[in-house]
């Protein structure tokens, strides 16, 4: 079970990591797979998602980092020990900075899979006064079949802990208000994660993510975007030939 939830996770990274999307380079973004209800896999701090192997994984237990998020205070020297008393290998390197992020959207029901990158027209888009029109809009139907009827718009937050207690607190908001749990979330001037049962519906929906923004940014300079109206994204949202669909894109 772990060595194949590691292959997936792998999978997923290294897809992520191509050069050629642009979604993430270098250091840049991370991955994170569910084991059980206990424990999660993270990617390691410092490695590179496009070249990661089985050692640069950490196995992080779930009870040591979801009580941080009700933590109002805490110093950078505080949370680091928190996320490395959390590995369940304590020779196993030092899980990323965002883990604590991982934890709290693996804990959400039929969540196995988060993938975050810093996807370059979606990053043009999330630095620009129009990043919350993207986020809370769509543009065409497979836009909503890969990354649902809208996104979560985070502000700008301090990366750790702080964008963690944000990610939740406006994941919630987003829940309450759609009653349903969110495919993409959009972070100002920060980068983009997207939320899965499979690996390949996480990557499913940051690729589609970026073209959206692709097609966002296009659009803009012709005198738009247009968006859908509410019913319209309703409409396609509940179409059964689209549920089948997106069913499809996530095996």
């Amino acid at each position: 079970m772990k060595k194949e939830k590691i292959q997936e996770l792998l999978k997923l990274s290294h897809e992520l990591g191509r050069e050629d999307r642009g979604l993430a380079i270098l250091g840049e973004g991370n991955t994170s797979a569910q084991v059980s209800v206990e424990t999660f896999f993270v990617k390691a701090s410092g490695t590179c998602l496009a070249t990661l192997r089985e050692e640069d994984v950490v196995e992080c237990r779930m009870s040591r980092l979801l009580p941080l998020l009700d933590e109002e205070s805490m110093t950078d020297q505080q949370i680091e020990e928190a996320l490395m008393a959390a590995r369940v290998d304590p020779k196993a390197k030092k899980p990323s900075v965002e883990t604590t992020f991982h934890a709290y959207l693996l804990s959400l029901p039929g969540i196995n899979f988060i993938a975050h990158g810093h996807a370059t027209t979606v990053n043009q888009i999330l630095c620009s006064p129009r990043a919350k029109a993207f986020a809370e809009n769509r543009l065409f139907p497979d836009e909503i079949v890969c990354c649902g009827i809208a996104s979560v718009f985070v502000p700008y937050t301090d990366p750790g802990l702080k964008l963690a207690q944000t990610i939740r607190r406006e994941t919630e908001v987003f829940i309450k208000k759609h009653q349903r749990q969110p495919r993409v979330i959009l972070m100002q001037n920060h980068g983009v994660i997207t939320l899965g049962a499979t690996w390949q519906a996480a990557l499913s929906a940051i690729l589609m993510a970026e073209k959206a923004a692709r097609v966002f940014v296009g659009a803009a300079a012709l005198g738009g975007p247009v968006f859908f109206t509410e019913e319209n994204v309703q409409r396609i949202s509940g179409r059964p030939d689209e549920l089948y669909r997106q069913r499809a894109l996530s095996q």
